[in-house]
């Protein structure tokens, strides 16, 4: 069963259709050979530069944003501004400091100086002889851009926040407060450094020697050639009058049909769940680390074995109906590939179909390890999660390190640091190192704003195989306007 939202293409009325498309076949196909063409002359320079991650992670208070290659956050679905709490709670009447010109104090901020682990309570003294109008911390780490928290007052003039997930570093963080004095109130700031060293401590094998954060991978093999990056546009808004460029990550996986290849990627790299509509200009590049041009250039023949271009997408309703982060539990997807008429050939001979041209990887849809109760390489839940992050391009990224869960609907690398782009890149359990190969059991899906570590969706006991099964037979949409060009199918 199909649903539609939007323009999502549906069956209905095929068999009306049947007789007007028999004579127009050559002519469709055609028409897609040049919209194919299209899509690659389509990704200039310049278009290319300015694509940005999408990187999606949620916030302190369960917000859905978009992290932009400069590490500013752009709000997914509502308009809340990162790190904005609201109005503030007035701990007295405004004004009632009358004409006091006192600045509030700010004492006893801890941490201050030393070593924490990956997580801590934040706290400070604010004191003030009229009364605090408002007191916030904000945390950053290395000079990059703070987040803000509001924190609880524990009882008398201490303030206090517990936090969690930082990152090996130096970090430092700032308490602003503001008393009730007239116009405006007087301010105060105090701020302090710490260093976090997470050696030894945060599950998932986070305290040996083999968990591996961000790292190119040099091992080569299948993994690499069947993984690649994708380019493809998002619109602005639910008008579609205006599109932006995207960069994500795909995995050519096994699918035992004629005449297409199937990418396995996630849906927040096929379907934009805020403004209802599938990606436009979708092109997909395998091996790029040994592109021969210089990173992510327009020229397809810069690359091994060339660009192919994807004709449409298949996602879970679920996902199409619902908003991240509510939907995250059905962030896996699939882009289809015509094996005639979409590839671009690279510098090395490669057969036209993308399934051809790559050694494919399979997917697992049983249940994986996780947590078995052993640490590093070797035992059954050590887990690579790979891709093709924005910060390294063009290189293949990778983390490395026993897998846990995040709730009840997401496994969890916890210390997985790859950066925008390498969403929809593959997790393999287990991954021979030698030869690249292994069984795909997840892709990146999402993180939190303020914690390292990766979020995958489960595959097994969900809608995964049921949505794979319907991109190996799903028709090929015929003429379909820019946001329409896949399927939202309905899953038992």
């Amino acid at each position: 069963m199909e649903k539609s939202k939007g323009s999502i293409i549906a069956l209905a009325g095929s068999a009306i259709l049947a007789t007007c498309l028999f004579g127009a076949s050559a002519h469709a196909d055609n028409n897609k050979a040049a919209k194919r063409a299209a899509v690659i002359d389509y990704w200039t320079p310049a278009r290319r530069a300015a694509a940005q991650p999408r990187d999606m992670v949620i916030d302190h208070r369960g917000l859905g944003y978009l992290r932009r290659a400069d590490g500013s956050l752009q709000p997914h679905g509502h308009q809340v501004e990162a790190g904005a709490q609201g109005k503030p709670t007035p701990m007295a009447k405004p004004g009632s400091g009358g004409d006091d010109t006192e600045n509030p104090v700010i004492s006893s901020l801890n941490p201050n100086g030393i070593t924490i682990g990956t997580a801590y309570e934040f706290s400070a003294v604010v004191t003030d002889n009229v009364g605090r109008r408002s007191v916030s911390f904000s945390i950053s780490k290395n000079g990059g851009l703070p987040q803000s928290f509001t924190p609880t007052n524990s009882g008398g003039d201490t303030w206090t926040i517990s936090l969690s997930g930082f990152t090996d570093g130096d970090w430092s963080w700032q308490v602003d407060a503001k008393d009730t004095a007239k116009r405006g109130g007087n301010t105060a700031t105090a701020s302090a450094s710490f260093t976090v060293d997470t050696a030894g401590g945060g599950g998932g094998g986070g305290g040996t020697g083999d968990t591996v954060t961000n790292a190119m991978w040099t091992g080569g093999g299948d993994v690499q050639l069947a993984t690649g990056r994708l380019f493809y546009e998002m619109p602005s808004n639910p008008r579609r009058k205006r599109w932006a460029g995207y960069v994500c990550s795909g995995t050519v996986v096994t699918d035992g049909a004629t005449g297409r290849s199937v990418i396995l990627t996630a849906s927040h790299c096929v379907y934009d769940d805020a403004n209802n509509a599938f990606a436009r200009n979708v092109l997909f590049i395998p091996d790029q680390h040994h592109t021969n041009g210089t990173g992510t250039d327009s020229n397809c023949g810069n690359d091994p074995i060339g660009c192919w271009v994807a004709d449409f997408g298949v996602v879970d309703v679920n996902w199409a109906n619902g908003q991240f982060p509510g939907n995250k539990a059905w962030d896996y997807a699939f882009y289809v590939v015509s094996d005639s008429g979409a590839h671009q050939p690279g510098f090395t001979s490669a057969p036209n179909a993308l399934d051809a041209a790559v050694n494919e990887m399979t997917i697992d849809f049983t249940e994986p390890a996780i947590d078995d109760g052993a640490d590093g390489a070797g035992t059954a839940d050590f887990t690579h999660g790979m891709g093709y992050s924005y910060s390294d391009d063009p290189y293949f990224m990778y983390c490395a390190e026993d897998m846990t869960t995040e709730g009840s609907d997401n496994w969890w690398l916890p210390s997985c640091d790859l950066s925008g782009g390498s969403s929809g890149g593959p997790w393999f359990q287990p991954l021979n190192e030698a030869n690249g190969t292994g069984p795909v059991i997840s892709v990146n899906s999402w993180g939190y704003t303020t914690s390292p570590g990766m979020a995958g969706p489960i595959l097994n006991g969900t809608s995964a195989q049921c949505v794979f099964d319907a991109a190996i037979v799903r028709d090929f949409p015929a003429n379909p306007a820019d946001g329409d060009s896949g399927y939202a199918v309905n899953c038992p």
